[in-house]
């Protein structure tokens, strides 16, 4: 019986994957266990959000780790992919208040205690969901060990972290100018800024001279914030100014006396070389009330609406409180003039609200002291980025980073271990309640009321996942982990903070690569979002297409650090490619009988096309090896696609299927283990980038192995490696795609059956020749070979190519019906005399020679000189076939 009766015509994602993927997990395939036979090889996931849904960005950024991390299973390593959620401080807490809402309650209404109780039951309710939609893309993580960024390990490494940096004077708590979001209602860091051009306005202002003498002009794109104005400052140089320096001006609307002052801040060539001063709405403006010890005058709520310091705007919105503020500065003769102005406003990376600068007292950490040393370790090559120019990104943001804010005004987080005497104001920082004050005496704290930022307890991911700040076996054997797999997007948010991390709390980077990759965009090259509604949703692929196809679409192509876009017909192209293999995988188990044994093949009885096809694996297999230690899949995929699907599928298999249906065939046993030997390493190598599709196949075939998953990456082979054969069948392959040529370039039909003439000077060459008649009647449609050296017999009709290692000749009788071939050529004759006759009278015609565009004139006029040439060619031909 053959072993085709077990096997369906067609691979079926929709019924095989998840199959496949509970037999994984069931047998512990996952799980990587500290072995010290082994070297570790640890990657550690970029935790998804528990409000997250999986989007183009997860499916690559998993996708590719999901390859390296297969690979290097296969390769022998005890090879661990961490897994993990983020507990997602902001987005988490929009959620709840968000539901709440619709049932008519707010946070003040339930209390912190409560509203964290909802925020638990919320995250064990839908904070595994994107879990499930990693396993759904075949991600092959050891669930085993998932780790949430609250849980109780985690959040005892944060409390640690925070205390440590405190005692050693890099945690400090100030007042000094944050990003604010008025949606989010928290202060967010730099690096959650993200900026875009808008359209906006200079308004120019005058502010009159105290004195009664010449006052002076400043523009502002925010005059909103002039109610909080406490000075005008100008360059120390420009003498423009020099003589109001050390006077006060009015300002407008307010009707007070502020100074002007001289700063190097100020731009002489920018606007007016006049600006208003406004510490508590801009950090440049912040930094020169610090120098000049200024008043900090904040005229906005948190709602970025006006307060009780704005006057008569109090409970405005800020784009209400401009709008009325210009009428007024226009109505009191202030307003010299209005220019239309493009300028970068940064909004709120997660709910893209225009976020306000405010002076505010949070938790900062001084980050010159970390980040000098993460520094150090990317410029000496401790830690390498691919691509790696990427590493000037980072070097420009970690050697002008500035103190990062870490404190939230959220409830859902880790609470900042400080706390706050009732009777006198101390802070004290440590893991418990303080029982009594140290300067005071007293015994009543208040535990401050701020959470951590999100990206404080991610920044400590690849290390506090294995158990730190315990000495766990975990720790020392998988950390520091091997690469880390990120987009572009967040080196400022997470590389940059787990390098001086890891250093900081460990003394060792996180990992040693960073292997950066590009963002998904849509078919026209935009970045996907919810506001264009161009997303696309990677469950909807899978479910019609299967997880591999979207995977092959994902990677092939896929250069490290560039953006892609997300075409569908890759998606078609991995399903036709699945669809490719498994028609040959059927037609190999076509042939294999059940109880087959290769135990007997005699490798001295291989054929020229086994030791080819054999060294061309050996080929790719180093190939392919050596493309993912450099972290080029996209390359790598694309030679084993070429491999299957050409040399294998097209080339191979077409070769030996005359030995296989020869039942007398002394080979045929030599044959049905080549292909067995090429489809379970050809399966292999294919199985980091399309699992489940290969795991069905090679279940199928005949090996040792209980699961590609767990097979031995294949290897070079010497006892495989055949030079000679793979020179001669290049060459043969070379003669066939030229004859293939010259047939479709004449139109010549399958069925009709030519006889080829060989001219080499290579006496090897010719023995190849002579005995490959079988492979050119099969691939080329060749009736009979002839061999020989010399060209003076060859018919003087015979249509010529030159391939590698010398010509083919083929009679042009054998090809075409000479007596057919000249009256379609009369025929094309005929038309383009028709074609030259319609062009000549156009052209003849005064009327459009005299109206028509010149370029339509020309155009006519070259047609005229194609049809021609094209017509000499054709009676050429004529006269060479008409006087055979």
């Amino acid at each position: 019986m053959s072993r085709i009766d077990k096997i369906p015509k067609s691979f079926d994602p929709g019924e095989t994957e998840n199959r496949i993927y509970n037999n994984w997990i069931n047998k512990n395939y996952f799980h990587a266990t500290v072995d010290s036979k082994k070297e570790p090889y640890t990657i550690v996931i970029p935790p998804p959000n528990i409000t997250g849904q999986l989007h183009m960005g997860h499916a690559l950024d998993n996708a590719i780790q999901d390859v390296l991390i297969r690979w290097k299973r296969m390769q022998g390593y005890s090879a661990l992919w961490m897994p993990g959620t983020d507990h997602a401080s902001i987005a988490t807490e929009a959620k709840i208040v968000e539901a709440m809402a619709k049932e008519g309650i707010s946070k003040d209404d339930i209390g912190r205690e409560k509203f964290l109780e909802r925020a638990w039951e919320w995250k064990n309710v839908y904070g595994g969901r994107i879990v499930e939609q990693l396993k759904r893309l075949g991600s092959s993580c050891d669930w085993e060990r998932e780790r949430f960024t609250m849980d109780e390990g985690l959040s005892e490494a944060v409390t640690q972290v925070f205390i440590k940096l405190y005692d050693k004077g890099l945690i400090y708590r100030g007042e000094r100018i944050i990003n604010w979001c008025p949606d989010c209602l928290t202060s967010i860091s730099d690096a959650e800024v993200e900026y875009e051009e808008q359209e906006g306005s200079f308004w120019y202002i005058n502010y009159p001279a105290q004195d009664g003498s010449e006052g002076v002009t400043v523009a502002t794109t925010r005059p909103e914030t002039m109610l909080g104005d406490v000075a005008v400052a100008v360059h120390p140089d420009d003498k423009r100014y020099s003589h109001l320096v050390g006077k006060n001006v009015i300002l407008p609307i307010v009707n007070k006396a502020i100074p002007v002052i001289a700063d190097t801040y100020v731009e002489s060539d920018f606007g007016t070389g006049a600006v208003k001063i406004t510490p508590a709405h801009d950090p440049n403006d912040f930094e020169v009330g610090l120098r000049h010890g200024l008043e900090i005058i904040n005229v906005m709520d948190d709602h970025a609406k006006m307060n009780e310091a704005a006057g008569q705007f109090y409970g405005l919105d800020r784009y209400e409180a401009r709008k009325l503020i210009v009428k007024e500065l226009e109505d009191g003769g202030y307003l010299v003039k209005t220019e239309n102005y493009k300028r970068n406003v940064g909004n709120c990376y997660r709910c893209n609200t225009t976020v306000e600068p405010k002076v505010s007292f949070q938790w900062f950490v001084k980050m010159k002291p970390l980040a000098e040393p993460a520094v150090e370790a990317v410029r000496n090559g401790d830690v390498l980025f691919v691509p790696e120019r990427f590493d000037k990104t980072y070097f420009n943001w970690m050697e002008n980073i500035k103190d990062w804010c870490i404190s939230r005004q959220l409830w859902w987080g880790h609470p900042i271990p400080a706390f706050y005497c009732d009777s006198c104001g101390k802070i004290l920082v440590g893991k418990e309640m303080p029982d009594i004050c140290p300067d005071c005496g007293g015994e009543k704290f208040t535990q401050d009321p701020d959470t951590l930022d999100t990206w404080f307890s991610s920044a400590l991911w690849p290390f506090s996942t294995l158990g730190w700040p315990d000495d766990t076996p975990e720790l020392n054997y998988f950390y520091p982990t091997s690469v880390l797999v990120t987009g572009y997007d967040i080196i400022f948010f997470w590389v940059a903070r787990m390098i001086f991390s890891g250093l900081e709390h460990t003394g060792e980077v996180p990992f040693k690569h960073v292997f950066i990759h590009g963002i998904v965009r849509d078919e026209k090259g935009r970045k996907m979002s919810k506001s264009l509604g161009n997303g696309i949703d990677p469950l909807e692929i899978i479910d019609e297409f299967g997880a591999d196809a979207l995977r092959y679409s994902l990677i092939n192509g896929n250069s490290p650090g560039n953006d892609q876009r997300y075409l569908p017909i890759k998606v078609e192209a991995g399903r036709n490619f699945s669809n490719k293999i498994w028609n040959a995988f059927r037609f190999v188990m076509m042939n294999m009988e059940d109880g087959i044994s290769f135990e007997s093949v005699d490798f001295r009885n291989l054929a020229m096309e086994d030791k080819w096809i054999l060294t061309r694996l050996n080929s790719v297999i180093r190939e392919v090896t050596n493309n993912l230690e450099n972290f080029e899949l996209g390359v790598a995929l694309s030679k084993i696609y070429s491999f299957i699907w050409e040399e294998f599928c097209d080339w191979y298999i077409e070769m030996v299927k005359p030995r296989l249906f020869d039942k007398e065939s002394v080979t045929g046993l030599e044959a049905r283990f080549t292909l067995n030997y090429i489809l379970c390493n050809a399966m292999k190598l294919l199985h980091p980038y399309m699992p489940f599709l290969t795991e069905e196949i090679y279940s199928h075939l005949i090996h040792e192995d209980e699961s590609v998953m767990i097979s031995k990456w294949p290897e070079f082979e010497e006892k495989f490696h055949f030079p000679d054969e793979e020179e001669k069948v290049g060459i043969l392959m070379d003669a066939i795609r030229k004859i293939r040529n010259i047939r479709a370039e004449m139109s010549v039909p399958n069925s009709r059956k030519a006889a080829a003439i060989i001219v080499t000077a290579s006496q090897k060459t010719g023995q190849m020749f002579a005995g490959s008649k079988p492979f050119l009647e099969r691939l080329a449609s060749v009736s009979e070979i002839k061999v020989t050296g010399q060209k003076d017999k060859i018919p003087k009709t015979a249509v010529t190519a030159v391939f590698d290692g010398g010509e083919i000749f083929i009679p042009l009788e054998d090809l075409i019906d000479i007596e057919k071939e000249i009256a379609r050529l009369e025929s094309e004759s005929a038309n383009l005399d028709n074609e030259i006759q319609r062009v000549e009278n156009k052209l003849s015609n005064e009327k459009f020679v005299g109206k028509a565009p010149a370029e339509v004139v020309d155009q006519e006029k070259k047609k005229m000189e194609k049809y021609i040439e094209m017509k000499k060619g054709v009676d050429e031909r004529i006269s060479v076939l008409t006087n055979l």
